[in-house]
């Protein structure tokens, strides 16, 4: 069953000067529900942390993400390009972010920000990787619409073609993270953090985050086209797989540590 990417322009409309595009779009509605979803969440628990923090923490999480997303992305993506031209880091409306550098991002912020307001970094941690899977949902729907971070060609009964790209059938992967990496992982994370006794382990969700999020993206990865300029890694392995990795590890130290401790 063959289906075909429709045709969609990825600005959304543009003012002359201002363009609007769908992947802007993904990122403005993933954080905007991501931060009604944190103050519910945080509500049900008493309200650990005011509202008022939490709305000052949107700034610290925007600016986290954006940083984080491009900066990662011209590292480990496009270090070339920056070598030549130092200058392209700032050029976002060329596109590039990074999932994994974004991720880094918004740690490093949520560290910086409890610090400040002597806020435990595992509960905060915790409420952002309940809502992250939000923000990729809407990720990977816009790189579809983008064509983007295609699948790989696919005899499988249910195929997308991309008349941008050619007109091989190909795994929809970018659906496919979707499905896993949004909507699974959300519901699954959800339940968790509801758990009768998550208040005496701050931190377990957030290594369950890691940990789903690595085994989904590193499974996924082998029925998504390679990036062009890298290619497979020892013609087996993505760049993609080899960063999901640290942070398996990292889910796993944060499960270990943070399940059998006790209450402070």
């Amino acid at each position: 069953m063959n289906f075909v990417q429709p045709a969609i322009d990825p600005v959304i409309f543009s003012l002359g000067f201002i363009e609007v595009r769908w992947y802007s779009l993904a990122y403005i509605l993933g954080l905007f529900i991501g931060l009604v979803i944190i103050k519910s969440l945080n509500k049900n628990k008493g309200n650990i942390i005011t509202v008022k923090q939490l709305d000052n923490f949107f700034i610290w999480a925007v600016i986290g993400i954006i940083l984080g997303g491009r900066i990662g992305y011209v590292i480990l993506y496009q270090i070339n390009e920056f070598l030549n031209n130092p200058f392209y880091i700032f050029e976002i409306w060329n596109g590039g972010m990074s999932f994994h550098g974004g991720l880094i991002g918004i740690i490093i912020s949520i560290y910086i920000f409890c610090k400040i307001h002597k806020i435990n970094f595992f509960y905060l941690s915790d409420l952002v990787a309940v809502v992250s899977p939000i923000g990729i949902f809407f990720g990977r729907i816009a790189n579809f619409i983008n064509t983007e971070l295609i699948g790989r060609p696919t005899e499988f009964y249910i195929t997308v073609i991309y008349p941008q790209i050619d007109n091989i059938p190909r795994h929809p992967s970018q659906l496919y993270e979707a499905f896993f990496e949004g909507i699974i992982l959300f519901v699954i994370l959800l339940f968790y953090f509801f758990r009768k006794n998550e208040l005496d382990k701050f931190g377990v969700t957030s290594g369950l985050f890691l940990v789903l999020y690595s085994i989904f993206r590193f499974f996924i990865e082998f029925i998504r086209e390679p990036d062009a300029h890298l290619g497979l890694i020892y013609n087996f392995i993505t760049m993609g797989q080899i960063l999901t990795i640290p942070l398996f590890i990292i889910g796993i130290i944060f499960i270990r540590y943070n399940g059998y401790r006790k209450k402070n």
